[in-house]
């Protein structure tokens, strides 16, 4: 696995006017080395599409497109999210001020020693707190 991708990244690949050459970097090194992900990213990425669809940004069969398409990388999403929810990621929930969302996948690049893939600017300062390397911008 060459990273751990969040939800951000992901939503950004899928919109054209979102995506930029930093994204498209992220995404070379998905399909070549896959990714993994917490529990949660599948609902995350589900929802954000899914709110789209109600807003009118996409319709439906574009939500599928992306979906499918996501399916095709090697994404591999976390068995230990869970174990770890309530006491490692709610550690570092309370000492950078995320919300457990994102100190899942902050949990989850700390455990693995791999570089993180965010567009959140508090995910991201938190990373490079712990030293990690971030992607996406």
């Amino acid at each position: 696995m060459s990273l751990v991708l969040d939800s951000s990244v992901t939503l950004a690949w899928i919109y054209p006017d979102e995506t930029t050459d930093a994204i498209r970097q992220v995404f070379d090194s998905v399909a070549e080395d896959g990714a993994v992900v917490p529990a949660l990213w599948r609902l995350e990425v589900g929802n954000g599409l899914t709110v789209a669809v109600r807003r009118g940004r996409i319709v439906s069969a574009m939500r599928a497109s992306a979906l499918a398409d996501l399916e095709l990388l090697d994404i591999l999403i976390d068995a230990a999210t869970d174990a770890n929810a309530w006491s490692n990621s709610l550690h570092l929930a309370d000492r950078f001020g995320l919300t457990l969302y994102d100190a899942a996948y902050l949990e989850l690049a700390q455990r693995r020693s791999l570089p993180l893939a965010s567009l959140d600017r508090d995910l991201r300062s938190a990373a490079q707190a712990l030293r990690l390397p971030v992607m996406g911008i």
